[in-house]
């Protein structure tokens, strides 16, 4: 592979695989916190909101979503997503409902006597929230959202299929070039694997830290 086609096309694409990952992890935590919050409130009719957007996400495939986003949207509203936030919208919102079960999960295992000595102090449900459940409940969480984003980073690679130039897209892209598939589909493993290795070091770098802050040393 000549310098030309790593510069013009891979790197460019390793960028946009990475501003994928970024976005679509900001959306899915969003709607992860908002939507496994919501699974754990006192009102009947938000559970079933949250339960049913929860069952509705994971069981629609990224992918055709993706698709539905792009191609029948745009004639429904009028107005056409670029590619890249099709993608970003269908990866944060399907990506989010996995992540809102591990948020559920992990408020749910916060001792129930941590939430009744919140009560008795009177505090508000936001209060008992932020102060008391989920600085218990996040350490508990972030194993599961590491193995999330993972995936989350191998599902971008879904988005060369709406011809967004990511690395799989610049890797394809060089294959038709080349004729060489070997050293090109070599490469975008090692690299999406570098990327994963670099996710998992700094989420066990960041459960180290957050247990450290509750007093729990973590090996």
């Amino acid at each position: 592979m000549t310098a030309g086609l790593w510069q013009n096309w891979v790197l460019p694409g390793i960028w946009i695989t990475i501003q994928l990952l970024v976005y679509s992890a900001a959306l899915g935590a969003f709607v992860a916190f908002a939507v496994g919050m919501a699974r754990t409130h006192r009102s009947r009719f938000v559970r079933f909101l949250a339960t049913a957007y929860t069952e509705i996400f994971r069981g629609v495939s990224a992918l055709v979503l993706m698709f539905w986003l792009f191609f029948v949207v745009p004639p429904l509203l009028g107005w056409q997503l670029v590619p890249v936030w099709a993608a970003v919208l269908a990866l944060g919102l399907s990506y989010g409902a996995y992540g809102a079960e591990v948020v559920r999960g992990g408020l749910n295992a916060v001792a129930p006597a941590q939430r009744e000595a919140a009560i008795a102090l009177s505090f508000t449900p936001w209060q008992r929230m932020r102060l008391v459940l989920l600085p218990q409940a996040v350490p508990e969480m972030l194993p599961s959202f590491c193995n999330l984003l993972v995936e989350l980073l191998k599902g971008t690679a879904l988005v060369s299929l709406l011809g967004v130039g990511d690395v799989s897209f610049a890797a394809y892209l060089v294959r038709l070039a080349t004729q060489e598939s070997a050293q090109i589909y070599t490469l975008v493993l090692v690299i999406y694997f570098v990327i994963a290795f670099g996710i998992t070091r700094s989420m066990k770098a960041l459960e180290r830290k957050t247990k450290a802050n509750l007093g729990v040393v973590v090996k």
